[in-house]
């Protein structure tokens, strides 16, 4: 984590007089961060979802509920906070309709989220040798918006 977000955390927690938790991740949003970014701080993106895969490639922990993390834009400065609520691994093509709607992106229909993801899942597998499949697993990760950082 860079220097401005773990000085927003601290800042962040500071300013309630609360201790801060522990752990906090800080990261970007996939294909587009700072439209991501934005759709959450807008309060129309609470979901997002990611390859299982990738984690497990990476050997990095998949979230869970109560995780915190600071989103940030395409240039690593935090914009927000946000909460993890609920985490569910599923295969793609199960992924409900209302879920993919409150991913916030596009049009916001189920086919706008499937369509944008098959893409964005068939080239980041294929830059490490694999192919796309509708039914792979996605940990599908709803959270809510806990601050945005003043300008």
């Amino acid at each position: 984590m860079n220097e401005s977000s773990k000085l927003y955390w601290k800042e962040y927690w500071e300013s309630r007089g609360q201790e801060k938790p522990r752990s906090v991740s800080a990261w970007q949003f996939g294909d587009n961060p700072d439209y991501l970014a934005h759709l959450v701080i807008d309060g129309v993106k609470t979901a997002t979802c990611s390859g299982l895969i990738f984690y497990e490639l990476e050997n990095a922990p998949l979230p869970s509920v109560e995780d915190y993390s600071i989103v940030l834009n395409s240039k690593n400065e935090p914009l927000a906070i946000i909460k993890t609520v609920d985490v569910k691994i599923t295969p793609m093509n199960e992924v409900p309709e209302e879920f993919a709607i409150a991913e916030g992106e596009g049009d916001k229909t189920y086919q706008y989220w499937k369509e944008t993801h098959i893409r964005f899942f068939t080239e980041e597998l294929s830059k490490i040798g694999l192919q796309f499949s509708e039914d792979m697993m996605l940990v599908c990760e709803r959270f809510k918006l806990i601050d945005v950082k003043d300008k």
